[in-house]
């Protein structure tokens, strides 16, 4: 994985004074390419280049430029993996072109040059790229179909400014720290509107799209979004279609230059990916999971955490003979404050949702970098084939909003309890998220005919795929990236994603289980124990050691009156927040406030962003 940026630009800025530019940019993102940097200069374009080296160490470096009668005629920065690199490199070839590398990035390169823009319906992977045709003056932004690769871009007086994270963007000096209303929206609620990025003035290359810009401007092209067609399949010809994707998605997952190895929580997903990894690779695949220190002795179930991970984890790993670790961490280590300054740095964003999961994929992250580079998770399996709570509960599935924002489920997507009521007021944070909710609608497709309830579990499906699964992605890119670390996800395949999303939902449900179709696509491969297991969510802490560190660092900022979110917060309610009575166990969901403040407060104070309300 790597991180890129560049710029186009049709005024004559002086070649040196570009070049610096390009290269403040690019280092912004050391942590994502630890292993290589490059920068390209053109007349018109910049572009700059980190890379994380997986395949084809030795060669492979970018930009990368091709060549005719020596002079480049197009210019590749590329973030990502290319999985169908081979049976495109042969296809290539038989049409005449050559080779000088084994990587998959000069495969995109001569694909460019030979079906253009077309070359986005060929690519079967995880990717973010920037293409500047020399000879037509023009750039290309590319993002793959799900979004799992980040890609931002910003229009200029004087062009086009783009990068893998916002932070490559805003060390150019004609990007603004500046947030308007809707940014302050976006981060305040969980709606991950395609597009939007919180800058003013900044955007994110949708999921499925690219952008092109020229000396005419820019515009936007969807390559790709979810198709709506019939299912005809029997249901056992449904469970042998799924486990062939299956099968043949792992395995193309698999090819790394690097040592490689799954995230394993005991859940069906990551399992289900871990077990085929083994039985692929036939030798022992190498495993991770992560809990907290002492959390076995103390785990306390929870509205949705009916079980600790830890024993279905070692289930799964002595089943297929893994080679498993189990990483443990310290709730202190996740208040350590170059911990929290290293996630702020990776999201530019304030992350307060989720609260404590952030610091502990980053620590998480830390520790299996330090012995593989490459790892395959399970993210996109709940969204794809229903296993959600909010799936099976009918006042959610049919709520006039998203359904991870209902009774039940939206507390533990809650942060507002400890700002300023008048602010959040003017906001109108309610309508906005039912205006976006009103435009994620308009892009459900319609299949004639189609029976109420598969028509409106398709629609949730649909919220999910395009909006929920987005954060998660984001999350796991930003946290992984952070410490040099590839993240790869199956089930993000987009052939996968588009046969089971038009499986009608009482199949999908076959057996009145969550997820039924996966359970019965891999269940030869999988104990019992996890066979049956229910969704569990990524763990939690719940030692109140974690909450009354919030606490003491609240307290400090109340006490201190200089920092910049204090004018957004309800005074009285922080101080009750800081001193009331501390419980034994600390729910995530009870932390909300805390998580929000804080992290507001560190976001506005070391991105000096410019609130513009």
């Amino acid at each position: 994985m790597c991180g890129i940026t560049g710029w186009v630009e049709f005024s004559g800025r002086a070649a040196a004074g570009r070049e610096a530019v390009a290269r403040a940019m690019t280092a912004t993102m050391a942590c994502r390419g630890p292993d290589a940097q490059g920068v390209w200069t053109g007349r018109h374009a910049v572009l700059g280049h980190r890379r994380l080296a997986v395949i084809d160490l030795a060669d492979g470096r970018q930009p990368m430029a091709a060549v005719r009668d020596g002079e480049p005629v197009a210019v590749l920065s590329f973030c990502g993996e290319v999985y169908n690199f081979r049976q495109l490199r042969g296809e290539l070839a038989a049409r005449g072109h050559r080779f000088r590398t084994r990587s998959d990035t000069e495969v995109v390169l001569h694909a460019y040059l030979e079906w253009g823009e077309g070359l986005a319906d060929r690519l079967n992977g995880m990717y973010a790229m920037a293409v500047w045709d020399v000879r037509a003056e023009r750039l290309v932004l590319l993002r793959d179909r799900m979004g799992v690769k980040p890609l931002y871009y910003a229009l200029t007086p004087n062009g086009l400014v783009f990068g893998s994270e916002p932070k490559a963007l805003l060390e150019h000096p004609e990007v603004g720290r500046k947030v308007g209303a809707d940014g302050v929206r976006e981060v305040l609620d969980m709606v991950k509107t395609p597009g939007q990025a919180v800058f003013a003035g900044m955007a994110e290359v949708r999921p499925g799209s690219l952008v092109r810009f020229g000396r005419s401007g820019a515009a936007e092209r969807r390559y790709w979004s979810l198709p709506v067609r019939e299912h005809s399949d029997s249901l056992a010809t449904t469970v042998a279609t799924v486990r062939e994707l299956l099968e043949d998605i792992v395995s193309r997952q698999l090819v790394a230059d690097v040592p490689l190895c799954t995230l394993l929580s005991g859940g069906l997903d990551s399992s289900a990916v871990t077990a085929l990894a083994a039985r692929k690779l036939g030798t022992a695949v190498r495993s991770f999971s992560v809990d907290f220190a002492g959390a076995a002795e103390r785990f306390q179930p929870d509205a949705v955490r009916g079980a600790a991970d830890a024993p279905f984890a070692r289930d799964l790993a002595r089943h297929v003979g893994a080679e498993h670790t189990e990483i443990l961490l310290d709730s202190a280590d996740l208040v350590d404050p170059g911990v929290r300054a290293a996630v702020l740095r990776a999201t530019d964003l304030p992350p307060a949702f989720w609260g404590d999961m952030w610091p502990s994929l980053y620590l998480l992250f830390r520790a299996v970098r330090a012995r593989s580079t490459v790892a395959l998770s399970g993210e996109s399996a709940d969204e794809l084939f229903g296993g959600y709570r909010w799936f099976r509960n009918p006042a959610a599935a049919n709520a006039d909003t998203f359904p991870w924002l209902t009774k039940g489920s939206a507390r533990y997507f809650g942060g507002l309890s400890l700002l300023d009521k008048g602010l959040v007021a003017s906001l109108d944070l309610p309508g906005y998220r039912a205006d976006r909710y009103r435009d994620a609608l308009a892009e459900v497709p319609a299949l004639p005919g189609e029976p109420e309830t598969d028509r409106r579990m398709r629609t949730v499906t649909h919220l999910n795929l395009t909006r929920f699964v987005q954060t998660l992605l984001d999350r796991k890119d930003r946290m992984s990236m952070a410490v040099g670390l590839e993240v790869r996800v199956p089930f993000c395949d987009h052939r996968l994603v588009e046969y089971v999303y038009n499986v009608p939902w009482a199949m999908k449900t076959f057996d009145g289980k969550e997820k039924s179709l996966l359970r019965a696509a891999v269940a030869d491969l999988l104990p019992r124990s996890v066979l049956e297991r229910v969704k569990t969510p990524y763990p939690a802490t719940q030692d109140p050691a974690y909450e009354r560190a919030l606490r003491a660092e609240l307290a400090g900022v109340l006490e201190d009156g200089d920092g910049p979110v204090l004018p957004l917060l309800d005074l009285d309610r922080a101080r009750q927040a800081v001193d009331r009575p501390l419980r034994d166990v600390s729910l995530p969901y009870a932390r909300g406030g805390l998580e929000m403040a804080l992290w507001l407060n560190r976001w506005l104070s070391e991105y000096r962003v410019e609130l513009d309300l």
